[in-house]
């Protein structure tokens, strides 16, 4: 009996040191692209899925704010610079039924076999913002930018239609496949200069440690939201 409750000890003290080493790893290799406090722990996850799929770490951007030169910033969650274009994320967590389509301004969360319904910004729309002001931020002409809205979460989309070009929908268990396919199926961009691309979107992210910047992106938001009712 003693054994045996030995043995077990044993394993449950080696699953646990598998985990926190697990975890020690992950956080390490998190650290290599953004702060631990940085977004939301979807976007780390998402972040930590795409270094462990081999995209180096100088090639990811997690939480840019865009500069768009009227005192306003335009917050992306994550970019990342590819061998055949840029990849914009917008990354989301919910649960229940979706509904929505590409033109509406709000899309539904239905909860409780509808006993619950809350609204939120149509994303489709809210990344081809992040898309256009990238592009201003930067002058793309040659490379391509694809838009990859991620859900994670227990959801389920109930009425979407065909998308726009080159934006993609998908939740956060098909997404690797999703993002590989992007890379298997399309040329390899032509970029002029890498570096400068790279150290513009770095500025971006060291824009999001300036608390002054959160917090009046953060103001423009709210104002946003009650502007035009969004939940």
């Amino acid at each position: 009996m003693n054994l045996y409750f030995i043995i077990l000890v044993f394993i449950l003290l080696s699953v646990v040191s598998i985990f926190i080493y697990s975890e020690f790893k992950d956080r390490k290799l998190l650290k290599t692209v953004t702060n631990l406090n940085r977004g939301t722990k979807s976007e780390r996850i998402m972040v930590l899925k795409i270094l462990k799929s081999g995209i180096k770490s100088t090639a990811i951007f997690h939480d840019i704010y865009l500069n768009n030169g009227n005192g306003k910033y335009s917050q992306i969650d994550l970019v990342v610079a590819t061998k055949v274009g840029i990849v914009v994320f917008e990354v989301k967590e919910y649960s229940g039924w979706i509904f929505g389509n590409e033109n509406q301004i709000n899309w539904t969360q239905i909860l409780a076999y509808g006993k619950r319904k809350y609204k939120f910004y149509n994303p489709i729309l809210q990344n081809k913002k992040h898309v256009e002001d990238l592009k201003k931020f930067y002058h793309f002409d040659n490379i391509p930018v694809f838009s990859l809205i991620v859900f994670f979460g227990d959801c389920e989309f109930k009425n979407l239609i065909d998308l726009p070009s080159q934006t993609i929908l998908t939740k956060s268990n098909k997404v690797m496949k999703i993002f590989n396919e992007i890379l298997e199926n399309n040329q390899p961009a032509k970029y002029e200069n890498k570096w400068e691309i790279a150290n513009l979107l770095k500025q971006a992210v060291n824009n999001g440690e300036n608390s002054l910047i959160r917090e009046k992106h953060i103001e423009n938001i709210e104002k946003l939201k009650a502007r035009n009712r969004y939940y």
